[in-house]
């Protein structure tokens, strides 16, 4: 078998059976177009001969990655590696190769950064920093609404650009989002959220387009042009109110997210809750979190204890 039918079924796999994202789906295409490139280039075959599957052994996969490793950071290569190996087992499972020459490759140990998060009150400001400023009030009260769920509920970007009108359940102060994998879950947010979709809701209709006067039906946060809002416009405003609000330009709404879980676990809620609002697959994912909080308590005894520095505090009065 060559690579270009094996990865077309492949590709047919991750979508029909393991429910890929499009975005998952085209990172692994890459992969392997790269693979296959490599082993081309390796065994100088022409550039339109087709390249059989069975070339590829342990020692063609090392030198591959001993490659891109020059140029590309552990995170990624460990990434490659991954896709490297599902492809190869999808084929081994299907008695499509004899044997699966990724089996005995080692992933690069990877140091995982601990995820960025705001302090309550840098929270607090930048959440309300659309409503601060001098913005269109309809544009103000959409993005503060956004802001609220993103921190308030800590939802995905693309979560939240994908919501529809009837996913919000006000009463009830829940959402209904569409996560990693399509799988729903419903997640809660306060009242901050729920007065600010209210305020947001009751100006919805400001935003018809100006000339034809399209307004998605479904969408729950739409354009100045009546249309969704994508992920890219978020993340532009969330930089925006991240450098307004906290005095940070490089803010990002996954930072949110993060926020939101990391002051769940400060304020004492068990990670298999924190583990269920995210929507995170594996606890492990949701354990993260607790360096973070275990960051911030070193931090703060630093601070505060006066053991910290290993000096003394001076008292009077001697021992008498």
């Amino acid at each position: 078998m060559n690579f270009d039918e094996a990865r077309r079924r492949f590709g047919e796999y991750q979508k029909a059976e393991r429910n890929a994202s499009p975005n998952t789906r085209a990172a692994y295409e890459r992969d392997l177009v790269a693979l296959e490139g490599f082993l081309r280039e390796r065994k100088g075959l022409a550039e339109d001969a087709p390249v059989p599957v069975a070339l590829v052994d342990l020692y063609v996969l090392r030198g591959h990655l001993g490659a891109l490793a020059r140029t590309h950071a552990p995170s990624s290569i460990a990434r490659k590696i991954a896709a490297i190996r599902s492809f190869f087992r999808f084929l081994s499972d299907r008695g499509l190769v004899r044997q699966d020459p990724s089996e005995e490759l080692a992933s690069p140990k990877v140091r995982r950064p601990l995820p960025t998060f705001l302090s309550v009150d840098a929270a607090k400001e930048v959440v309300e920093a659309p409503t601060d400023g001098d913005a269109h009030p309809a544009v103000a009260a959409r993005d503060r609404a956004a802001m609220e769920l993103l921190y308030g509920a800590g939802v995905r970007v693309s979560e939240l650009s994908g919501l529809d009108l009837g996913d919000i359940d006000l009463g009830a102060q829940r959402a209904r989002v569409l996560g990693k994998g399509r799988k729903e879950r419903l997640v809660p947010f306060g009242e901050a959220a729920a007065n600010a979709l209210r305020e947001y809701l009751a100006l919805r209709e400001a935003f018809r387009h100006p000339r034809t006067g399209e307004l998605d039906p479904r969408a729950l946060f739409v354009s100045v042009r009546g249309r969704r809002l994508n992920v890219r416009a978020v993340q532009l405003f969330v930089r925006a109110y991240g450098a307004q609000g906290a005095g940070r330009a490089d803010l990002h709404p996954h930072a949110l997210r993060h926020t939101c879980a990391t002051h769940l676990l400060d304020g004492g809620a068990d990670l298999r809750a924190i583990q269920e609002v995210l929507g995170h697959a594996s606890l492990s994912t949701t354990q993260k979190y607790t360096h973070v909080s275990v960051e911030h308590l070193l931090a703060v005894y630093d601070k505060a204890h006066p053991l910290a520095r290993g000096k003394l505090p001076k008292v009077g009065g001697g021992e008498g």
